[in-house]
């Protein structure tokens, strides 16, 4: 029999047990907090961090095939217009609202592959979209909000009124937002209809839409903002931008 100090108690054995456990419990939790931690900085910084590295090398690559001086109108045939495939880079997109210098690089599709380099995709369905260049239809975009560059975090600053241009190789595509949808079932492809539902516009026309998820850190709805396109100018030899970017 064992001999205690005099005045010493003994806690029962199972609540020796318990808190043991208990202990154990708390471990594991902080651990998993810590793991938890690490993964949603990947998500939301580092998976950031490399689409912009990769997404600067893309813009750079398509700049470079565009070194030669734009030819002057009138001076050459008009050229057939181009045929893109999914990936490839057909120019770029400029926010104002989203910041001074904003720049996204476009690429046809709107795949995860595609999507994740950090650039805005073209839609290719379920309605295929229409060339800003087209006589008519609507140029629709998608970006991510979080994470892998989140080239649309701030969409929704974009308001009515907003100048939005897409940059191709001898173009400037100047828009005009006319109106925003701040959140919409993830299903609702009218959205990006050629007349998109749910648009200020009731007709067909030359048109800009853009999308993502929403609310911030979720992808449990889509919003999105459409514009109308303005005008149209000439990219000169200096490559002057239009004044809605100086």
């Amino acid at each position: 029999m064992e001999i205690q100090p005099t005045g010493s108690t003994v806690a029962p054995r199972p609540r020796r047990r318990a808190a043991a456990a208990l202990g154990v419990v708390g471990e594991l939790m902080i651990t998993a907090g810590l793991v938890l931690a690490l993964f949603v900085g990947y998500s939301l910084w580092w998976t950031g961090v490399l689409a912009d590295r990769r997404a600067d090398t893309a813009a750079g690559r398509l700049r470079n095939t565009w070194s030669a001086a734009p030819a002057v109108p009138g001076t050459q045939p008009a050229a057939a217009p181009p045929v893109y495939a999914v990936g490839d880079g057909i120019g770029f997109l400029h926010v104002p609202a989203l910041g001074r210098g904003n720049q996204t690089l476009i690429r046809m599709g709107t795949e995860p592959a595609v999507l994740n380099e950090g650039v805005a995709g073209v839609y290719d369905g379920p309605y295929r979209a229409a060339m800003p260049w087209d006589a008519q239809g609507n140029f629709t975009l998608a970006a991510h909000r979080d994470g892998h560059g989140a080239r649309f975090h701030d969409l929704d600053r974009v308001a009515p009124g907003d100048a939005v241009v897409v940059e191709t190789r001898d173009r400037w595509y100047v828009y005009r937002v006319d109106g925003t949808l701040p959140q919409t079932s993830k299903y609702d492809t009218g959205i990006i209809a050629p007349v998109p539902k749910g648009s200020p516009y009731t007709g067909p026309g030359r048109y800009l839409t853009l999308t993502t998820c929403t609310p911030v850190y979720t992808s449990r709805y889509r919003m999105a903002v459409w514009a109308s396109l303005s005008r149209v100018d000439q990219v000169d030899a200096a490559r002057t931008p239009p004044a809605e970017l100086r």
